[in-house]
């Protein structure tokens, strides 16, 4: 499965610590309890990736800072071809299973369409315009596309990720980046809402 690229391309890195359930808002219709179920499935799933990573680095040698951008990029490819290999029916929905891509997409609609709404809009609108590619599980995530920071209210009712995981916005496409191997774990098509100029 793939998503159909945008002109726009934001990277959101969340911090390596779990978001309080607590502090994730509750949609119209569903409860705070409902939502801890669907969050706490979430967690599950990155931390059974976590799992299935840390296999795959087994016997890689770990690059320093001082390695060469050549030596790293090896390493990257190395890691991407253990995790293909170890998850090789990995597909879209395996961890933004239908009812967690419904309550993601309620929470980012619920920013954009909030008070900070016309900005968010505006820093999307603005954001550095790239060339369209094809994006698919299990695959490399393009290193020509751009990355820029995201106004932090767009995605700041989102679960955390555990280190080395990305939030990554591409047209209005959401995807889940590991950028240790920089390959893409999974993918939530149409996580923002369309605009009113898009209709």
């Amino acid at each position: 499965m793939t998503i159909g690229s945008g002109t726009i391309s934001i990277a959101f890195l969340l911090a390596s610590f779990y978001f309080p359930l607590t502090q994730v808002a509750s949609p119209t219709g569903k409860s705070v309890n409902q939502n801890s179920r669907i969050i706490q499935d979430f967690d599950r799933r990155l931390d059974s990736y976590a799992k299935l990573r840390k296999r795959a680095q087994a016997g890689l040698p770990n690059p320093k800072s001082e390695t060469s951008a050549a030596n790293v990029k090896q390493y990257q490819q190395s890691l991407a071809q253990n995790i293909r290999t170890a998850r090789p029916q990995a597909k879209a929905g395996d961890i933004f299973t239908p009812a967690i891509s419904q309550l993601f997409r309620e929470l980012i609609e619920t920013s954009i369409r909030g008070n900070s709404g016309n900005n968010i809009r505006a820093s999307l609108r603005h954001a550095e315009p790239v060339h369209e590619f094809p994006l698919e599980v299990n695959q490399e995530y393009p290193q020509t596309s751009a990355m820029q920071s995201t106004p932090p209210t767009l995605l700041s009712n989102l679960p955390k990720l555990p280190p080395d995981l990305e939030y990554r916005i591409v047209g209005r496409g959401l995807v889940l980046l590991d950028t240790k191997s920089n390959l893409i774990v999974d993918l939530l098509p149409d996580a923002l809402p369309i605009s009113q100029g898009e209709r």
